[in-house]
């Protein structure tokens, strides 16, 4: 059945070789098969696969990941050279890049080369307050 079988996401790019210096060379996620086409991620047992495309990204999160702690990743990113989206709209306002999203949920969110939307997402305890 369907529903017994992994899922992965996918991701359109304008430069392939731009998206794996974002994904590998920036992020340092581990590039597990390169067909022709595409690069194809392993990130935390799941994976996502970055293929050149003449269409664009969507305005919602394309894909998102879960971290233990929010904070500590978008710092650690952020000495990267990564930018945070803010916002502030009914029921999702950023301070410093972060949301609190939900009871319990905290979610940061920035866009990879091509303008598709990230985010890390943090389920449970926080010090954010």
């Amino acid at each position: 059945m369907i529903a017994d079988n992994k899922t992965y996401t996918t991701l359109p790019v304008s430069d392939l070789e731009r998206a794996r210096k974002f994904y590998h060379g920036l992020l340092g996620i581990h590039e597990q098969i390169v067909p022709e086409g595409g690069v194809m991620y392993g990130s935390g047992g799941t994976q996502f696969f970055v293929f050149p495309s003449r269409y664009r990204a969507s305005g919602h999160t394309q894909m998102s990941w879960q971290v233990g702690d929010v904070k500590q990743e978008v710092a650690e990113l952020k000495r990267k050279g990564i930018k945070f989206e803010e916002f502030d709209l009914p029921g999702i306002k950023s301070v410093d890049g972060i949301a609190h999203s939900g009871p319990n949920v905290w979610t940061a969110w920035f866009r990879d080369p091509d303008g598709n939307l990230l985010g890390l997402t943090q389920i449970g305890q926080t010090s954010q307050g």
